[in-house]
């Protein structure tokens, strides 16, 4: 007779004669789509592993490694591969772990406080835990409560079987230091006192399709056990049947609710029993109140029908198919179609001889292109996986690591979201139980680049021989500054001018060194303010926020101390980023603050009509309709009554139904049939209320301009928010020409990761407003022609002939006039720096800087070359004539019989 064996498994105890197996497994067909950040949706049962395809040739070359802690170090990687003919890079970080060190451990994190039914981001999960790195784990329901797909154990304990679902692998290690990587299964029994049995088919599931059986709905006809890690109180919600439900505790049935399901979440310690049609009939007859009830089961290996006890394991989590097999790319044991693209991807994986785990994510963001599930094949065996599963992908691939001397994490690269994470059910964590050690080196922890004028401070940070975080600043460390480009004092170092800067502390016997570079004007390529336009009004106050691009392509916040602030047509100040209007000169239409920093400008523009509403849907005389590309999206587009801080206002409300449909579809509301509404003057930006749906799609605006071209502007790339949100959009690069007409509103669901995003939804707009400097800056500019001949000291202004001390010249096939005479007859200032030998032009909503002999100047804070530079000549300035006319809006006629030139407005 078999010993029978029992287990205590997070408030359930669990009788078995079987070993215990954990299984992890990952991706489903659900009732609902069930998705995960790659968009893994699948709507047919039993798919058949799909043969990897065949990928260009793909390097791969380290960039560099830094420890994290004892046994387990930082890895970033370059990419490159053909596609379609075309190069294609990227960038791979990888965390290896080196399972022989003592010191080091993997778990699963779990939602928040260890939860099911909770979500946390991968970087709050490793902050709650302590962990040192952590990369985001299973696949999971994002419309769901809030639980893996595949199995997990943490800490020993199982927590969530796998799903019936075929080809989804699972990564585990066990307490004696093996990794694996298998696909598992799951049985289980439930016994009443009368000896009768029923099946067990999961624990802690969200319901989902099962693939193999005779159902679709995985909650039908079934049993599932819920403990107390399962915090919500529907067990779970949506499964399309009414549930009976059993509480036990300390093995005795204490109630029971038949069809319907307890009002409560799992009490501390016990269970839940989940049963429905056959499996509610079962207990009707054999169950209870005040009486036992045992439980056993098993999960075991597909692949060798072995069993593994997770009371062996140190951690599990769930995947999807596997990738690498042998140290070779593995046949997909798993439909990817939908899960296809070239994504930010995350995988695990370990090497031949087992010591070492690879925790991969690669990237898609701004400096990387991200992978297809081919080419993250041929990574992982570039860089010595021997055996590799898929993690989920796509908006959840999310990587936290602690730099060396730092006391927590921070991201590791940039989401496909920006610096945004997002909210998971689980993720695989590192873990440290390193002693004290001694001092075995410093760093210093700062920017790497100052601006003129700029303070920062620097901290020093020590680790140990483990590599934990030591305090080194009770030693007193000493500061130096070598390169006379900053200077330091305790460890606050104040940027002086251009140039490149070592810095250097000292602490005890252990020292650090950092370059810092001193930008100056000559690095940079663009400089802007937040905002570009402003009411020119006594008493305004608008924040400035002043940000630079280099031109290695880093963006930087440009702090108060670098910047000299400049006012045109106005009194004020700037003082924490917020520029104040004190008074106005008289007469004064247009106003420029113009922010200097090291021989570069910025400028917000400000007008007596800035801001101008357009359209506030209170009275709204024109029709309304929605419309879409693919015709099984539905939808309505009206104009409704505002609620929450609307109430008592009109809104335009567009709602959208898109589960119908497939591919890129677009829902708009069109504005008056297909002509749109006009606006009718140049617009600098835009301004809109919007009410946000949290969907993760993307709001667009469509421009049709007196050229005929289409413009589309950015809302928002991510509706990420519920509530209404003021957005400010930036017109002046949008080469949109006015006056032009806003033809429609719309919400994108793009094909890249579809299901990420939600496909049904409601968003609202409301006090559209437009910055039309020309209605204001432009006023009052005078209109007209003037015309000036090569050689001739004479200019006619709309036909009145006056002397001007310099004629204008033909150079090298250029044409010069001087730019004062131009601003005289069409409006506008210039001012000249003699130190510098630099003109700034401003007119209407230009803002000109202009070098002499330099092709390169600034238009509205953007560095752009010309094909020739300003020159002196008899002590007066000349420009390129159709360079600064047709950068300030002028007309520019050449008459080559008369040698003449004709400047309209």
């Amino acid at each position: 007779m078999e010993k029978k064996s029992s287990e205590v498994v997070r408030g359930i105890r669990l009788s078995s004669t079987k070993k215990w197996i954990a299984a992890s497994l990952a991706g489903v067909l659900w009732i609902m789509p069930v998705i995960g950040s790659e968009g893994m949706m699948l709507f047919g049962q039993g798919a058949a592993p799909i043969a990897a395809a065949a990928t260009a040739p793909f390097k791969v070359s380290k960039l560099g490694e830094e420890v994290i802690t004892s046994g387990a170090i930082m890895m970033k990687y370059k990419y490159t591969t053909t596609r379609s003919g075309a190069s294609a890079s990227g960038l791979a970080d990888v965390i290896r772990v080196d399972l022989n060190n003592p010191y080091v451990s993997l778990d699963v994190m779990t939602g928040k406080g260890g939860n099911l039914t909770t979500r946390q981001s991968t970087g709050g999960m490793a902050k709650e835990t302590g962990a040192v790195a952590a990369v985001n784990g299973d696949y999971f329901n994002t419309g769901g409560e809030g639980a893996p797909i595949g199995g997990q154990v943490s800490g020993g304990a199982l927590v969530s079987t796998p799903s019936q679902l075929d080809g989804m692998y699972a990564f585990a290690v066990t307490k004696d230091r093996k990794p694996i990587i298998d696909e598992y299964s799951f049985e289980g029994m439930v016994t009443a006192p009368d000896g009768a049995q029923f099946e067990i088919s999961g624990i802690n599931k969200g319901a989902y399709s099962p693939e193999g059986g005779s159902s679709t709905y995985s909650h039908a006809n079934a049993m599932y056990i819920y403990t107390d890690v399962w915090t919500a109180l529907d067990r779970p919600k949506n499964s399309s049947t009414t549930p009976t439900e059993v509480l036990v505790e300390n093995g005795v049935v204490t109630q029971i609710s038949e069809n319907a399901a307890l009002p409560m979440a799992v009490p501390k310690g016990a269970y839940i029993l989940r049963a429905h049609g056959l499996a509610g009939r079962y207990v009707t007859a054999h169950l209870m109140v005040g009486q036992p009830v045992t439980s056993v089961y098993s999960l075991k290996s597909k692949t060798t029908q072995q069993s593994l006890d997770p009371a062996n394991l140190q951690t599990m989590i769930g995947g999807h198919t596997i990738l690498v097999n042998n140290g070779k790319a593995a046949t997909f044991s798993r439909s990817t179609n939908s899960i296809g693209g070239y994504r930010a991807r995350t995988a695990l994986g370990y090497s031949q001889d087992g010591r070492y785990v690879y925790i991969i994510a690669t990237e898609k963001n701004g400096n990387s292109s991200g992978m297809s599930l081919t080419e993250l094949q041929s990574f992982m065996t570039n860089i010595g996986v021997w055996k590799g599963l898929n993690l989920d992908g796509g908006g959840s691939t999310t990587m936290v690591d602690r730099p060396l001397g730092e006391t927590s994490t921070t991201l590791t690269f940039n989401t496909e979201y920006g610096t945004e994470q997002r909210s998971i059910v689980n993720g695989l964590g590192v873990y440290t139980n390193a002693p004290q050690g001694e001092v075995k080196g410093i760093k210093i922890s700062g920017s790497s680049a100052l601006l003129v004028g700029q303070k920062a401070t620097y901290s020093l940070k020590g680790y140990d021989t483990y590599y934990n975080p030591i305090d080194v600043a009770a030693g007193n460390p000493t500061w130096v500054s070598s390169g006379g480009s900053a200077t330091v004092s305790a460890g606050e170092v104040t940027a002086v001018k251009p140039g490149t800067v070592t810095l250097t502390a000292k602490s005890g016997a252990a020292s650090a060194s950092t370059t810092v570079t001193v930008l100056g004007g000559e690095d940079l390529s663009s400089m802007s303010v937040g905002t570009a336009t402003a009411p020119l009004t006594a008493g305004t106050t608008v924040s400035v926020p002043v940000t630079a691009a280099t031109k290695s392509g880093t963006t930087i916040n440009v702090p108060d101390s670098a910047l000299k602030w400049e006012f045109v047509g106005f009194k004020g100040a700037v003082k924490d980023g917020k520029l104040t209007v004190s008074a106005v000169d008289a007469g004064v239409t247009t106003g420029y603050a113009i922010a200097r920093y090291d021989g570069f400008s910025a400028v917000v523009v400000l007008s007596t009509a800035a801001a101008t509403t357009w359209e506030d849907f209170e009275k709204v005389s024109y029709p309304i309709d929605f419309t879409t590309n693919v015709p099984a999206v539905q939808g309505t587009a009206t104009i409704v009554d505002g609620t929450a801080e609307r109430v008592g206002s009109k809104v335009l409300s567009l709602s959208y139904d898109m589960t119908a449909g497939s591919g890129k579809m677009y829902a708009y509301a069109q504005l008056n049939g297909t002509s749109g509404k006009t606006v009718p003057a140049l617009a600098t930006s835009m301004s809109v209320d919007v009410m946000g749906d949290m969907s993760l799609n993307w709001l667009r605006a469509e421009f049709v301009d007196n050229s005929g071209a289409t413009a589309y502007v950015d809302l928002a790339k991510i509706i990420d928010w519920n509530g209404w949100k003021n957005i400010n959009i930036d017109l002046s690069g949008s080469g949109i020409k006015f006056p032009a007409t806003l033809k429609r509103l719309y919400v994108v669901n793009v094909e890249e990761g579809q299901d990420e995003r939600a496909k049904t939804g409601t968003v609202a707009v409301d006090n559209i407003k437009f910055t039309m400097p020309s209605l204001s800056s432009d006023a009052g500019l005078p209109k007209g022609t003037a015309s000036m001949s090569i050689g001739s000291k004479a200019m006619t202004v709309n036909g009145t002939k006056k002397a001007i001390d310099v004629a204008p010249i033909v150079k090298d096939g250029s044409t010069y006039v001087p730019i004062r005479y131009v601003l005289d007859a069409f409006g506008g200032s210039a001012t000249w720096d003699q130190v510098n030998k630099k003109i700034m032009v401003l007119r209407g909503a230009k803002a000109l800087d202009l070098t002499v002999n330099k092709k390169e100047y600034l238009l509205n804070g953007k560095r752009q070359s010309a094909e020739v530079a300003p020159i002196i000549l008899q002590g007066r300035t000349l420009v390129p004539l159709r360079l600064v006319s047709e950068q300030l809006g002028l007309t520019v006629k050449w008459e080559q019989k008369t040698k003449t030139v004709t400047i309209e407005s």
